[in-house]
C-alpha cells in the first residue's frame, strides 16, 4: 500500500491548488475525494508533475460555498481510506470563527470516519 502526501500550493481565483506526492517513485495515480458539508465536490483535476509520483491537485471552490460561515473541505484517498487534508473557506461575521473552524473541520472528519467504518462493516459482513 502506497501513502500519500498533501502540500498546499496556492488558492487563487476560486481554483485551490496542491500537490500530491507518493511515498515512492512508482506509486500510482491516487483517487481523490473531495467533500465539504458531507457532499462531494465536482471537477476536480488531478494531473501529472514531471516529478515521479507527483501531481497537481486543482479544486474549484463551488459558488454556493462562498457565503456567511465556515465551509470546510476535506480531501482523502479513496483507495487507502487516507485522510490528505483539508482547508476552510470563511466568510461573514469575524466573531468566534476559529472555534467555528475547529468544529467545522472536526465535523468533517467525524462524517469521514463514518463513511470508513461503514465501508469496512459491509466488507468485512
Amino acid at each position: 500500500m502506497t501513502a500519500y502526501s498533501l502540500s498546499k500550493s496556492r488558492f487563487f481565483e476560486g481554483v485551490w491548488e496542491g500537490v500530491i506526492a507518493g511515498e515512492s517513485d512508482d506509486s500510482p495515480k491516487p483517487s481523490v475525494d473531495v467533500r465539504v458539508h458531507d457532499q462531494p465536490v465536482s471537477d476536480i483535476a488531478l494531473e501529472p508533475l514531471q516529478d515521479p509520483a507527483s501531481w497537481l491537485l486543482k479544486i474549484p471552490v463551488p459558488a454556493n460555498m462562498i457565503a456567511d460561515g465556515v465551509h470546510t473541505f476535506v480531501i482523502s484517498e479513496t483507495t487507502l481510506g487516507q485522510a490528505l487534508g483539508d482547508f476552510s473557506i470563511i466568510a461573514g461575521e469575524a466573531a468566534g470563527e476559529d472555534i467555528r473552524a475547529e468544529m467545522s473541520l472536526l465535523r468533517a472528519e467525524l462524517d469521514m470516519l463514518k463513511r470508513s467504518f461503514r465501508r469496512h462493516c459491509r466488507e468485512t459482513a
